[in-house]
């Protein structure tokens, strides 16, 4: 982190800037099998198209809400960092009819259609893989993020002491997401560049966020972001620590 990082997509520059070939995001499914390991490049490849996708395609502006009705994933990060790109506010969980605009994995398309913005839908298949048929009145994000730009840049200076981030009821600034992100990580521990948390925690809390994605950003580590990590059992989940070079824990 640097002094003048002060939103999750200026930790997401700064990171960029440091080693951009490092492993940012490593994702487990412990239901499919699945593993996706995302260096900060193609994270901020990912984020850059998503947050063009918001801007250009779904019109989204600063302070404009989105409800994000997806599971810890790493797409799911990517949304967060793609909000905070733009300004708009990314709200976890968030009620669809209350939302600008919402993104719902293949679960909860039902609540999502109380929607009356544009509706984004997400397989949440490995390899971030399209849905076999577009569920109705929703756009697959896996066909439209593809031909996206590489890089972004937004309309309006996104300011950081605006609405952010809205999960569990509390709301968040961009700042303070950063300041929190970072003054907490030494409690996770997380000491710093090299640090590898592995997370088993949901995304609807703060809890689960920080140590899913904005502390270890905001650190120069990385995270292990295992779901459905219950099912892996405590041999496995010892495996993994070791084959993954975890240096710290939440689950």
């Amino acid at each position: 982190m640097n002094a003048t990082d002060r939103t999750p997509a200026d930790l997401l520059r700064s990171a960029l800037a440091a080693d951009a070939g490092r492993p940012l995001v490593t994702f487990y499914d412990d239901a499919t099998g699945e593993r996706v390991e995302l260096s900060v490049a193609t994270f901020a490849n990912w984020v850059a198209k998503t947050a063009n996708l918001l801007q250009g395609e779904l019109s989204a502006e600063p302070g404009d809400r989105v409800a994000l009705l997806l599971p810890a994933h790493w797409q799911t990060a990517v949304w967060l960092l793609a909000c905070s790109s733009v300004g708009v506010v990314a709200d976890v969980g968030g009620d669809p009819k209350a939302a600008d605009i919402v993104v719902s994995g293949p679960d909860t398309l039902d609540a999502a259609r109380a929607c009356s913005g544009s509706r984004i839908a997400l397989a949440l298949r490995p390899l971030g893989g399209r849905f076999p048929q577009t569920p109705d009145g929703f756009a697959d994000y896996a066909v439209e993020v593809p031909g996206q730009g590489d890089r972004f840049a937004p309309f309006a200076p996104v300011d950081p002491d605006e609405p952010a981030l809205v999960v569990a009821g509390r709301e968040f600034s961009g700042a303070e997401v950063v300041e929190r992100a970072s003054a907490e990580a030494s409690g996770l521990g997380l000491t710093g560049p090299g640090s590898r948390l592995l997370s088993g925690l949901a995304y609807d809390t703060w809890e689960g966020l920080r140590a899913g994605l904005y502390s270890p950003l905001a650190t120069g580590g990385s995270v292990v972001l295992c779901r459905n990590l219950e099912r892996l059992g405590e041999e496995g989940l010892a495996k993994r620590v070791e084959s993954e070079r975890v240096t710290a824990t939440a689950h």
